[in-house]
């Protein structure tokens, strides 16, 4: 646990979700455990500021499972990797979020939630041909955009095996997203069959779909620090 200096009382976990196979790569998201200690919106929003994760997560209630969800500049009614996170760091049956109930499941060396496609923001799917057209799409440098790189909130991908439900995908929103769960979400309730992506340098999403609307999404978390 860590205690950001503007924020003397306030511990949090930093945590890496959808780890390749060997435990690398993953996008990390902050948890404060002890919600409590910061209980005001606006003073959350300047810690998740500070913080910079993608997301930061504050846990109001660590029986209930109620999480609340923070970008850098808003708050989030639902967010994939973090609540991926959080359901593996707190080993619950579901989450309470803003968005709704999220059932959760530990399986393995995997954490899974189940959540629904119209919670996640909305994203271009862009398919493409192969798996190397998609590698070869390039990267912006920081805080910048080549004008042939995808357009913010672009999730590119391609089938890599398609029998087996192999995909590759890179993700973009100001910058390269090394793992997406809410696009992976879009994606299977989209093909409506389980896959597996490998996104970003070396993350890997797994997802299927389930009745009544109903889409799961696993990966590996590791403690980070």
């Amino acid at each position: 646990m860590t205690s950001p200096g503007a924020f003397p009382a306030t511990d949090y976990d930093v945590l890496r979700v959808f780890c390749g196979p060997n435990g690398g790569y993953g996008k990390e998201v902050g948890v404060v455990r002890d919600g409590s200690a910061l209980p005001g919106r606006a003073d959350r929003q300047a810690l998740a500021a500070k913080l910079g994760f993608g997301t930061t997560v504050f846990v109001d209630d660590p029986e209930r499972g109620a999480v609340d969800l923070y970008a850098p500049t808003l708050r989030l009614p639902f967010a994939g990797h973090p609540l991926v996170g959080v359901a593996w760091l707190l080993d619950l049956p579901e989450l309470v979020t803003p968005a709704g109930v999220v059932g959760v499941r530990l399986d393995g060396e995997f954490s899974w939630i189940e959540a629904r496609a119209q919670w996640a923001p909305p994203h271009t799917l862009g398919q493409y041909a192969t798996a190397a057209e998609v590698d070869a799409l390039p990267v912006p440098r920081p805080g910048t955009r080549a004008p042939e790189a995808p357009s913010a909130r672009t999730f590119a991908w391609a089938w890599a095996d398609e029998a087996a439900g192999r995909v590759r995908a890179r993700a973009w929103g100001e910058d390269e997203d090394e793992a997406t769960g809410t696009a992976a979400l879009l994606l299977t309730d989209r093909l409506g069959r389980a896959l597996n992506i490998s996104q970003g340098e070396g993350s890997q999403i797994l997802t299927a779909p389930q009745p009544h609307g109903w889409v799961e999404i696993g990966g590996r978390v590791l403690l980070e620090r």
